[in-house]
């Protein structure tokens, strides 16, 4: 399972990007996709219009909701990793693959790599 961050939500949309051949790629071979709720309505704040919503919605086999697991997991992250403001939001949506046990693709793999001694992969 693949958990997607923002930008390869609004990066797969893009033809011939490296997020879209590589969403096509792991949709081919059979790998489940989702999302954090997190990511999620940070894509849809847009700008997305309703196909590029449906598009991205229909690629996907969920989007995993940020619940009590996922905000404990959250608030244990950001506190190992030195409760810096700027790993907030990267805290829950590395949470949410941490505790859906998938691996989180993203562009921003720096931001996330305070994470990964604590259970998050990356791709």
């Amino acid at each position: 399972m693949i958990c997607l961050d923002t930008n390869y939500l609004i990066l797969g949309l893009v033809q011939d990007s490296a997020e879209a051949k590589a969403l096509i790629a792991w949709h081919a071979s059979g790998e489940a996709l989702v999302t954090s709720s997190i990511a999620w309505y940070e894509f849809l704040c847009g700008p997305v219009d309703e196909l590029q919503t449906a598009v991205m919605r229909n690629l996907l086999s969920g989007t995993i909701p940020f619940g009590h697991e996922q905000a404990s997991t959250a608030a244990q992250l950001f506190n190992a990793t030195g409760r810096r403001r700027k790993l907030r939001v990267d805290a829950m949506i590395a949470a949410t693959a941490i505790t859906a046990g998938a691996k989180l693709a993203t562009n921003n793999a720096g931001d996330f790599e305070p994470f990964a001694e604590h259970g998050l992969h990356l791709i």
